[in-house]
């Protein structure tokens, strides 16, 4: 099964302490840009001289201007929850902004007749996320229209998606709303897919389910996206490509035609139950007549240290990718914890054979950067499968930091994946006492040109986030500006001083937020710069034929591949399958890794202990832990690991042995397992000893498309070789020949007769 990797950020309780630690932290790793990013990367990114004039740019660009939000969390600017809608969220006076080649402004939104300059009321509009088709000839974007015509005025109005086309010169500007999408949700960060439909983040509930909206993140409960979503205008075809309990964030499709995005990862319990006074409580299931029970949770291990085990904290936002149908989730070519964190610890106290993790560790890995957060990815046109990204805090900067890159092209195997820093690592933190001299500013949102050159959103301020002016008065701290970025001396990249692609933006507005009348007059966000040009359509990637292994299975049980997909689709069904549960990646000793399957196959990395394990338990993310208390709690819902209880998946699977634990299926003897889950659900696991006692957890949640027939092989997945120096696993996974045995006698009456 995928498996991946993690590391931990501080609760709501403890920022104030982190922002104080993060400077030093920061300036720790100023020394770490490699030799590559010194000589050819930078040569073949940026002009040589370093002078790229800001009227030279190859084609226009869309952008979006946004009022000043002073606060970062849960705003427009903010790592996650940015499509909350308040006004203390987001304010109204933005627009949708294109700049020709020859420096020429063009205010696309005013023009086709949406917002205003001064008092924000009914007709006041935000704006976001530009989106420019293959042709070039249209774009898609987010906007927000309406705000408070009165003080203490609660109003409830949602992003959706719109579409513009004649943004040429001296064209007519057409502006549309998207048909199709829900009304009453918050509709973002939306992309073209190959065949023309739209993929975008959503937060409607996973199956729709207005009591279960909003989804609340697992680590501030705030409300968060429930994943990626396709849309097809023509035919209002709504799916969910990709859940995720704590949030998706800003897909493209690369030239590949993956879907790449960010997505949060932060499979951990609950820190919100941890804490007192937090109200944290559970509902019996998913159904809007569940009962209230106590809180109460049993995956993953608990976040607090304790005589066994190391309390696990995950939290990080990773490079992801699925094909356009919702198939093959995984991290960019598996890459995870283990190639590009400094450190985390073990699982175990009282196994001598694991160690905590540290990125100086013998063997030494192929990159020499340390990265935490992928932000606002975007792919360089002139070499495919080179991401940009934003490496950033979670707080304190409005998602801005250090600029970073890295070659995920499909063909590049994890292992040898390396980072790049475009800016000095002080520039991925807060600077609130005197700046190191290297410091040159916060980055966010790059963009890179099809001429090789870079553009980038860059503010100068190196403190945290604030107002320095008063409530009804905001003199927010970040005021970002759009720049082309140039050489400098020390080999990074940094801001052209000559280069801003505006003379800067201003406008005078008021509003209601809504108790107090706030007034700003001054210089606007420029932000999301997407290049307007054609580009060749990528293919529409799908799930294809089964690999070697799996399809040697089908063969051997006569059940038509095709067939079984059709069977599982038709019930939101999908099927995980691992040829051995028994091998790990060779890097990863933070987990037990001295694994044999009792009577069976095993494989052992040293003389060390050593684990049977007999069953592999599913656990489905059910949305059943609620906040704020039983007698008023607060709307939505987060999601918890649960032993896979899911009807339609059980009924199909041969039945587990008396005693196996709730959800497991038996590990076969060549280390193999397979199991039938729910699909469109995130889904996690874990192997246990005879008597449920767990041994290796999975650290990610991974979700299925319905019919998919998924495969690894093994848990965690190996990129070169495992803990006992072999290849990956490659055996026919006899597990799933025993599931399709089973299937094949057993399933539907009316469907079972294609294969007697």
């Amino acid at each position: 099964m995928p498996t991946l990797h993690p590391t931990a950020p501080p609760t709501r309780l403890s920022r104030a302490r982190a922002a104080a630690a993060v400077p030093a932290a920061g300036a720790s790793r100023t020394s770490r840009i490699g030799a590559t990013l010194r000589g050819s990367l930078l040569g073949s990114l940026l002009a040589a001289n370093g002078a790229m004039a800001a009227a030279n740019l190859p084609n226009p660009v869309l952008f979006v201007t946004q009022v000043p939000v002073p606060e970062d969390f849960a705003t427009v600017g903010s790592v996650f929850a940015n499509h909350l809608t308040s006004m203390q969220s987001v304010a109204r006076g933005g627009d949708l902004w294109i700049r020709y080649t020859d420096g020429s402004l063009r205010n696309l939104t005013a023009e086709a007749g949406y917002g205003n300059a001064g008092a924000q009321a009914a007709n006041a509009i935000a704006v976001r996320d530009p989106a420019v088709h293959f042709s070039g000839s249209k774009a898609v974007f987010s906007m927000l229209i309406g705000a408070p015509t009165a003080q203490y005025q609660w109003i409830t109005k949602y992003w959706q998606l719109y579409e513009i086309s004649g943004f040429g010169v001296g064209q007519t500007i057409a502006i549309t709303r998207v048909p199709g999408q829900p009304a009453d949700t918050n509709n973002v960060e939306p992309t073209y897919a190959s065949d023309g439909s739209i993929i975008f983040v959503s937060d409607r509930s996973r199956d729709g389910q207005r009591h279960l909206y909003p989804q609340l993140d697992e680590y501030e409960s705030t409300p968060t996206p429930s994943g990626l979503w396709k849309l097809n205008p023509a035919n209002a075809s709504l799916s969910l490509l990709q859940h995720a309990p704590s949030g998706s964030f800003r897909p493209l499709v690369d030239s590949f035609g993956r879907v790449v995005f960010t997505r949060w990862d932060h499979l951990q319990r609950d820190q919100q139950a941890d804490n007192s006074g937090a109200g944290t409580f559970n509902w019996t299931s998913e159904s809007a007549t569940a009962a209230k029970v106590a809180s109460t949770e049993m995956f993953p291990e608990g976040r607090i240290d304790n005589a066994v085990t190391f309390g696990l904290r995950v939290n990080h936002f990773f490079p992801w990718t699925i094909n356009q149908d919702g198939s093959g989730e995984e991290t960019v070519n598996h890459i995870g914890r283990h190639e590009l964190f400094g450190y985390f610890n073990r699982s175990l106290r009282n196994d001598p054979s694991l160690f905590d993790f540290s990125d100086g560790a013998t063997p030494p890995r192929a990159n020499t950067n340390i990265a935490e957060n992928w932000l606002q990815i975007a792919e360089d046109p002139t070499s495919p499968g080179r991401f940009f990204a934003i490496d950033a805090p979670e707080f304190y900067t409005h998602s801005a930091g250090q600029i970073i890159s890295i070659n995920g092209a499909p063909n590049v195997n994890a292992a040898n994946m390396q980072v790049n820093y475009l800016t000095p690592r002080s520039t991925r933190d807060i600077q609130n006492s005197t700046p190191p001299a290297d410091f040159t500013g916060h980055y966010r949102n790059p963009l890179p040109l099809s001429n090789g050159k870079l553009v980038a959103s860059w503010v100068a301020e190196p403190r945290q986030a604030g107002n320095d002016g008063t409530r009804p008065n905001p003199n927010p701290r970040y005021k970002f500006r759009l720049y082309s970025l140039i050489n400098d001396v020390n080999g990074y990249v940094r801001t052209d001083p000559n280069g801003a692609l505006t003379g800067g933006i201003t406008k005078s507005v008021s509003w209601w937020d809504p108790d107090v009348r706030v007034t700003y007059n001054g210089p606007l966000w420029e932000l999301s710069p997407v290049e307007v040009r054609s580009r060749a359509v990528p293919a529409n990637t799908m799930e294809g034929a089964p690999q070697p292994p799996e399809a040697q299975a089908f063969a051997a049980a006569a059940v038509d591949f095709a067939a079984f997909r059709s069977f599982l689709a038709a019930r939101g069904l999908g099927v995980l399958v691992s040829r051995n549960v028994t091998t790990r990646d060779g890097r990863d000793k933070q987990q037990p890794y001295n694994l044999r399957v009792p009577g069976g196959v095993q494989s052992v990395g040293n003389a060390g202990l050593r684990y049977d394990i007999s069953y592999m338990q599913f656990l489905q993310g059910d949305q059943i832990r609620g906040l704020g208390g039983m007698s008023n709690p607060t709307a939505g819902r987060r999601v918890l690991a649960q032993p896979m209880h899911d009807a339609a998946a059980l009924q199909f699977m041969p039945p587990p042995p008396a005693g196996a634990p709730a959800g497991s299926v038996a590990i076969a003897s060549d280390g193999s397992v397979a199991a039938i889950v729910p699909a469109q659900r995130a889904m996690a696991w874990q192997s246990t000893t005879a008597d449920g006692t767990p041994v290796v957890r999975e650290r990610y949640w991974v979700s299925v498309r319905p019919g998919e027939v998924r495969a690894c092989g093994g848990c965690h997945g190996v990129n070169t070789t495992d803990q006992a120096g072999q290849l990956p696993a490659e055996n026919m996974p006899q597990a799933l020949k025993t599931l399709l045995d089973y299937w094949r006698v057993n399933a539907d009456p009316l469907f079972k007769g294609n294969f007697d």
